[in-house]
């Protein structure tokens, strides 16, 4: 009577790969599109059909324009918060990153530096202010809402350091080339937003960090066992959401032409929200850059909308709490 054979030592190795597989393999589950996703898209086209009916101007050459500049902004918030999402975390201190490399940009600018050198330092610090938060959260095990809460109230102490009155840039390329440059009918700003999101896309979906950071969210124990630093990857994450939020700070001062410290409060949740709206689980383990996108596009377009009739800004924040929760409860069943 033959005994069946020991374990060999590959065995661990195939148990690797194959939790490997699974955390970095499409799985039937997210490629398919859910009935919430479908039901967002139907309210998109139902809104656009009501603003068309609504209103001579929202689609006019013009307003068009002046709604793809003013998207820039959320739009490259919510790229970066979608990757520290993915994560299970959250950053609520890109508010104040935009407010500092905004008023940067602008003071180097002003002292002489080369735009070119300031907007690159500027690049750098929203990248280490980003990095602050990943090493708390990553190394400490620190709660990120926490970590980043503190961070954000330092990060805006710091911006009033700086400057506690508007700052000009006195160099007329910044506002001509990013903030009001075209190429034909489009927005040189809105192009570079957009531009983003299929890197990103590349990036969380082709490249193995990307996938890590994803499979993170997901079962960060998983991830642990497969002998995948979470360590670096919620470090990294972070780095990219600073990098982003500092991206939306030069933006925004070149469009505006002027930069006020105050800047940037409540950004994070309109980020928040776009990236919910997109198919972001709050918790970690699902969302997409084109989702988010497509979240982006709607809060702008719903934000313009409003302005064009002159409703209250108030009443507008009212209404994206109400989108978030609502986007939150649709989603409850895939988390």
């Amino acid at each position: 009577m033959t005994r069946s054979s020991a374990p060999t030592s590959s065995t661990p190795a195939k148990a690797e790969g194959g939790l490997r597989a699974r955390l970095f393999g499409r799985s039937a589950g997210r490629s398919r599109r859910r009935w919430v996703d479908y039901a967002f898209i139907v309210a998109f086209v139902v809104l656009m059909v009501i603003t068309a009916t609504v209103s001579d101007v929202f689609f006019t050459q013009r307003n068009l324009s002046n709604l793809g500049r003013q998207a820039v902004t959320n739009g490259l918030l919510s790229l970066g918060m979608l990757v520290v999402i993915l994560t299970g975390g959250i950053d609520l201190s890109v508010g104040s990153v935009v407010a500092l490399a905004a008023v940067m940009v602008s003071g180097l600018s002003k002292e002489g530096m080369a735009l070119p050198l300031a907007i690159l330092v500027c690049l750098v610090i929203g990248i280490a202010a980003g990095a602050g938060n990943g090493f708390f959260i990553a190394r400490y095990k620190l709660q990120p809402f926490i970590v980043t809460l503190a961070s954000m109230i330092t990060i805006r102490g710091l911006v009033f350091v700086y400057s506690d009155i508007p700052i000009t840039p006195e160099d007329p390329a910044f506002r001509a080339v990013l903030g009001g440059g075209f190429i034909g009918p489009f927005p040189i700003s809105a192009l570079i937003m957009l531009a983003c999101y299929p890197i990103v896309w590349f990036f969380l979906n082709r490249m193995k960090s990307g996938r890590a950071i994803t499979a993170i969210g997901g079962n960060e124990e998983a991830v642990r066992l497969a002998g995948i630093s979470v360590t670096r990857h919620i470090f990294l994450a972070y780095m990219i959401s600073g990098l982003f939020a500092a991206m939306a700070g030069v933006m925004l001062a070149s469009r505006l032409g002027i930069a006020q410290p105050s800047v940037g409060g409540g950004f994070e949740l309109d980020a928040i929200a776009a990236c919910v709206i997109g198919g972001a689980i709050l918790g970690g383990g699902g969302g997409g850059a084109f989702g988010t996108l497509a979240g982006v596009a709607a809060l702008g377009m719903i934000d313009n909308l409003l302005n064009l009739f002159n409703v209250q800004s108030y009443y507008q924040q009212i209404f994206k709490g109400v989108i978030i929760l609502v986007a939150v409860l649709a989603r409850r069943k895939q988390q």
